[in-house]
């Protein structure tokens, strides 16, 4: 009866197995792999495309609205002062009598500058600024200021008569296959051994209009696009941003008769 009961016991005893002694890659006992927390659900990378396309197209949008936006911005801001710094002539004036109405000095100062103009076209008033410019051209640093802006002045003048830019040319500058873009100033006749030459006096700006370069060039290798000079020195102030997208030739012959017969007067 004892030896029973031991034998019995021995038996329970190899039956019985440990946990710790479980083979780690047993799959009949191993619990089942959790799922990654890297995978994402497929609803989840759908939101994050959507998130993306509503931030690309709202920064393209908000560009769009700065491009158009910044240079009506300018243009306004300009303007608002341009009509400030007018203003500011007469508005003392009017204000030492009283007079409070904002815009009232631009619209004195621009009576004042058309009646300046209408005087100046007559003999009276052409007398006057000869003799102011007398004045002028004999101080030792103020006329080196009046020449020079009376030369911008000049070349956007509506007087072809005293209009500094002629014409509007474009020359072979620097090399075969370039061209620079420049106002034609004057016309000059070279005489050398083989006989006269015609030749065009052309201004090509290198620092917006006020600094530049010369050239003598042959009458017929100067191109004249059919430009005004206002739209010229556009293209030139703006960079060559105003450039039209198709320029179009005139005939250098009339073109040279004009230029001839204003150099002549």
């Amino acid at each position: 009866m004892s030896s029973m009961a031991i034998t019995t016991r021995d038996r329970d005893r190899e039956l019985l197995i440990p946990v710790a002694d479980i083979p780690a890659g047993d799959a009949a006992v191993s619990p089942s792999p959790k799922p990654s927390s890297s995978a994402s659900p497929p609803h989840h990378s759908g939101r994050e495309t959507f998130y993306k396309v509503i931030r690309s197209w709202a920064s393209k949008k908000f560009m769009t609205g700065c491009v158009i936006l910044f240079p009506i911005a300018i243009t306004f801001y300009i303007t608002w002062w341009f009509i400030h710094f007018v203003d500011g002539f007469f508005s003392p004036i009017y204000a030492q009598l009283g007079i409070d109405i904002f815009g009232l000095g631009f619209i004195t100062s621009i009576t004042f500058i058309f009646l300046v103009g209408v005087f100046m076209s007559s003999w009276l008033g052409a007398s006057v600024l000869g003799l102011g410019e007398w004045f002028i051209k004999r101080m030792p640093l103020v006329r080196h200021i009046y020449n020079a802006s009376k030369q911008i002045s000049a070349a956007i003048s509506p007087d072809q008569n005293t209009q500094a830019f002629k014409e509007v040319a474009i020359i072979r500058h620097p090399r075969i296959g370039e061209y620079a873009f420049g106002f034609i100033t004057s016309s000059v006749t070279l005489q050398n051994y083989s006989g006269d030459e015609e030749l065009c006096c052309v201004y090509v700006p290198t620092n917006h209009l006020y600094i530049g370069d010369i050239f003598l060039v042959n009458t017929k290798d100067v191109i004249r696009p059919n430009l005004s000079i206002r739209e010229g020195i556009e293209i030139v102030v703006s960079g060559g941003m105003s450039m039209p997208q198709i320029l179009s030739t005139i005939d250098s012959r009339i073109r040279l008769g004009e230029i001839s017969r204003i150099n002549r007067s």
